[in-house]
């Protein structure tokens, strides 16, 4: 088996999914701190921030459907450029001295609308890189996985080092400069692109209808999604609660840095894991990888020793690394390229709006209940959820031997993947 980085493409492509993967790594931090030092306010840092991720989740769907009209390489190039002309305006706004909020927060919710078109690309764009399913694939993806988790742990770092250097708005030139290069990658990419399916070019609302449709077919892909977003909402209750219960029962901001940075080391080494591992049931292996999410959040809830604690959120987490290469593989290989994009958007649409709704929650949870409650509940919760996906035929049985578009009359174990259109099941 050729390695995927000796492929010319995939080389190409994975240092530039890395770069704007960093690039989305280094906002967070600089962008809340940026907004707290001009306006002193939380209020102003909650609008900004929820420009950011409107936007993003309003597009979303219309962005499955724009990556799987045209040719996917050029709608990520011009996410890319967008990022380049929104991250450089706001540094130019933050070194300039005279910031307007207003203008920041419209230039964070472009970014957030690039980065919905951007979302749903990487699954068309990894299957065309790295053609045929099967190890060269997975191998593929790790290498996502694992670019990704080590963007996740030095993007903040290294957005704190400018910070600490240079100021905040430095931050925002190295950010527009990561899409710069990015955009570059993937104007070098030369991707064969097959022709639109006739009738592909059909109005918006039809193309969300048929991208909807798709995953209603594939039973193992909504019960999932309702697992992931389980995850998300639960993964919220804890960042929200979690750093409070660390600095105020658990010995400081030191507890709490240490929390996160065991949980990228088990992202990074649960990605490097998928690139190993070889399960048979991809799909279910990944669900009850994300039920180990519970441990965590019931050492908080008993109020476990921080080294425990520590370790348990970090083996978490390599759940969490484990599931997303395995993920992608499955999907790359079940669903057929044609509506890839769409099926994908609604796994990132879905995963998404549950974010907000554990940020908004806990607060409410912890006044009235504490924090040992809201906890213990939401562990009984993601792991009954992710773990219960087991129960589903269409999850327990998938295996992806073949593509989805084996044909009909293979055996049921090589066209598993194959949604049933009549039952609405895999």
């Amino acid at each position: 088996m050729t390695h995927p980085l000796r492929l010319r493409d995939f080389r190409l492509l994975f240092v530039s999914r890395t770069m704007s993967t960093l690039s989305d790594a280094l906002v967070p931090t600089a962008l809340s701190l940026a907004v707290i030092e001009v306006t002193g306010s939380a209020t102003a840092l909650a609008v900004v921030l929820g420009c950011a991720l409107g936007a993003r989740l309003l597009a979303l769907p219309v962005a499955g459907v724009v990556a799987d009209r045209y040719d996917t390489r050029w709608v990520a190039f011009g996410a890319d450029l967008t990022r380049i002309v929104t991250q450089a305006l706001v540094a130019v706004q933050l070194i300039g001295g005279h910031p307007s909020i207003s203008l920041i927060a419209t230039a964070q919710a472009m970014a957030g609308v690039a980065s919905a078109v951007s979302l749903p690309n990487l699954a068309p764009l990894v299957t065309r890189a790295v053609p045929g399913p099967g190890p060269q694939r997975r191998k593929a993806n790790s290498l996502m996985g694992v670019a990704k988790s080590i963007s996740q742990l030095a993007g903040p770092a290294l957005a704190g080092a400018l910070i600490w250097a240079v100021g905040i708005g430095w931050v925002f030139v190295l950010d527009s400069a990561a899409f710069a290069v990015s955009a570059t990658m993937l104007l070098l990419v030369r991707l064969n692109r097959d022709g639109p399916p006739p009738g592909a070019r059909r109005a918006i609302l039809a193309g969300l209808v048929e991208g909807w449709a798709e995953v209603r077919a594939r039973g193992w892909y909504w019960i999932s999604l309702i697992a992931h977003a389980t995850w998300n909402f639960a993964a919220n209750i804890l960042l929200t609660l979690g750093p409070l219960v660390a600095v105020t029962r658990l010995g400081g901001q030191g507890t709490w840095i240490a929390v996160t940075q065991a949980g990228g080391i088990g992202l990074l080494a649960g990605s490097l894991l998928a690139g190993r591992a070889r399960p048979r049931r991809p799909i279910l292996a990944g669900n009850l990888a994300l039920a180990g999410y519970a441990v965590p959040l019931t050492l908080f809830a008993i109020g476990a020793p921080v080294p425990v604690l520590v370790a348990g959120y970090g083996v978490a987490m390599a759940g969490l690394g484990f599931l997303n290469p395995t993920w992608q593989t499955a999907v790359q290989t079940a669903v057929p390229q044609r509506v890839l994009a769409r099926v994908s958007s609604y796994d990132w649409l879905v995963s998404l709006a549950a974010q907000p709704l554990g940020v908004i929650l806990a607060p409410i949870a912890l006044h009235a209940w504490g924090a040992r409650l809201p906890f213990a509940l939401t562990a009984v919760l993601v792991a009954t959820v992710c773990a219960g996906t087991a129960l589903a035929p269409g999850v327990r049985d998938l295996r992806l031997e073949q593509p989805a578009d084996t044909p009909a009359d293979c055996p049921r174990s090589l066209r598993a993947a194959a949604p049933d259109k009549a039952t609405g099941t895999a």
